[in-house]
C-alpha cells in the first residue's frame, strides 16, 4: 500500500514539474524588425523576445536590414513555420499587402509595431507611441532651446528635417512639429533660409544619417555663407548625429559659432553623449520596454479571446481601415533629466553613458 502511495505521490510530483511546460507553450510569435543599424530596433527586438518568452510564447525574431524583399521573405517564412501572431515593424508600410493576405488565409493575426502598415485590411492592431505628440515635443524643445541659447537673435534661422517618406510615422512627427513651428514662421519669429518645407522636400529616405549629413552640407553651402543657423528640427537621433557632423565640419561649436539647437528621437547612446557635450539639445525617449509589454498584453488578449487593450480608434487610417491602436506617451530628454529618465529607470547604466 505504501509503495502505491509513494508511486502516486511521485506521479503527482512529476505532473507538477511537467504541467507548467505545457501550460507555458502558448504558441509561436513571429517578430519582424526592420534593421539592426539603429540601436532602438535592437532594443525593441530584445525586449519583445524577453517578455514574450516570460509570458510562455516561443519567438522567431528576424531583422531585414532595410531590405524589403528580405522582410517579405522573413514574414512568409514565419507563416510557414506556424506563427500564431506576427508583430511587424515594416521597412516600407506600403509593401506588405500580399504577405499579410497569405498570413490572414493561414489564420495568423497581425500587430503593426510602431510603424503603421498601409493599404491592408489584414492588420488587426497597432502598438505605438503618440507620434503626433513626439513632433510637438521636439518643436517645443527646439523653441525653448532657441530662447535659451539665442535670446538676442531675431528672427531665428531654422532648417527642417523629416523622416523617411515610406514610414507613416514620419508624417505624424513632421505635422506635430509644424503645429508648433508654423505659427512662429507665420509671425516672422522663425525663418527657413533654404525655403525647404514639407515632407516632399525635407524627408530623409530610410532615416539615413549619411543622407542627412549630405543635405545639411548642401544647405549650409547654399544658404549660410553670410549668416548662421540657430536651430535644426531633426526627428531622429541617427539624423541628428549626421547633422552635427556637418555643422562641426564648418566650425559650429567653436569660436563665435554656437552650436544650433538640434532635436532628436529614440534616446540612442551617441545622442545622449552629444546632449551631455552640448552638441545636441534634446531627444524624445520612447521606452521600448513599455511598448513590448503592451504588445505582449495585446497578443495575450487576442489569443485568449479577451478584449484587446486599445486607447485610440480614430487616428490611424491605413487606407483600407482605421486600425485600433494603443498609444504610449513619449518623454522629452535633455541635459537636465538624462539621469532621472534613462538611468534611474534602468534603461541605461551610468557606465553606458560615459
Amino acid at each position: 500500500m505504501r509503495i502505491l502511495k509513494l508511486a502516486g505521490a511521485l506521479a503527482v510530483s512529476l505532473a507538477a514539474l511537467t504541467a507548467p511546460v505545457h501550460a507555458q507553450d502558448k504558441g509561436l510569435i513571429g517578430i519582424a524588425m526592420p534593421t539592426k543599424s539603429s540601436a532602438r530596433w535592437i532594443a525593441d527586438g530584445e525586449n519583445m523576445v524577453k517578455q514574450f518568452q516570460e509570458a510562455g510564447y516561443k519567438t522567431d525574431l528576424q531583422y531585414a536590414e532595410d531590405d524589403i524583399p528580405n522582410q517579405l521573405a522573413q514574414i512568409e517564412n514565419m507563416v510557414t513555420k506556424g506563427a500564431n501572431v506576427l508583430v511587424v515593424a515594416a521597412i516600407d508600410g506600403t509593401t506588405l499587402s500580399n504577405a499579410l493576405e497569405n498570413a490572414a488565409a493561414a489564420g495568423v493575426k497581425v500587430i503593426a509595431y510602431d510603424r503603421l502598415i498601409k493599404d491592408s485590411g489584414n492588420v488587426d492592431y497597432y502598438a505605438t507611441f503618440d507620434n503626433f505628440k513626439v513632433g510637438v515635443i521636439q518643436a517645443e524643445s527646439l523653441v525653448q532651446g532657441l530662447k535659451q541659447r539665442f535670446p538676442d537673435v531675431h528672427p531665428w534661422n531654422v532648417e527642417l528635417f523629416g523622416g523617411s517618406p515610406d514610414d507613416n510615422n514620419a508624417y505624424f512627427f513632421y505635422n506635430g512639429a509644424m503645429s508648433v513651428l508654423q505659427p512662429l514662421i507665420d509671425s516672422g519669429d522663425i525663418v527657413i533660409p533654404s525655403g525647404q518645407t514639407g515632407m516632399d522636400k525635407v524627408g530623409t529616405l530610410r532615416w539615413d544619417g549619411a543622407v542627412a549629413q549630405a543635405r545639411m552640407d548642401n544647405l549650409l553651402s547654399a544658404n549660410y555663407t553670410d549668416k548662421q543657423v540657430q536651430g535644426v528640427l531633426s526627428p531622429y537621433d541617427g539624423l541628428s548625429i549626421g547633422i552635427i557632423s556637418s555643422l562641426k565640419g564648418v566650425g559650429y561649436g567653436s569660436g563665435d559659432m554656437k552650436m544650433p539647437i538640434i532635436t532628436g528621437q529614440d534616446a540612442e547612446i551617441p545622442s545622449i553623449k552629444a546632449i551631455e557635450r552640448g552638441d545636441q539639445y534634446s531627444t524624445v525617449f520612447k521606452d521600448t520596454r513599455e511598448l513590448a509589454k503592451v504588445t505582449v498584453e495585446m497578443v495575450d488578449a487576442m489569443q485568449s479571446g479577451k478584449e484587446v487593450p486599445v486607447n485610440d480608434t480614430k487616428t490611424y487610417d491605413n487606407g483600407v481601415k482605421v486600425v485600433p491602436s494603443y498609444l504610449l506617451e513619449p518623454k522629452l530628454v535633455d541635459k537636465e533629466n538624462v539621469k532621472k529618465v534613462l538611468v534611474d529607470s534602468g534603461y541605461y547604466s551610468e557606465d553606458q553613458l560615459k
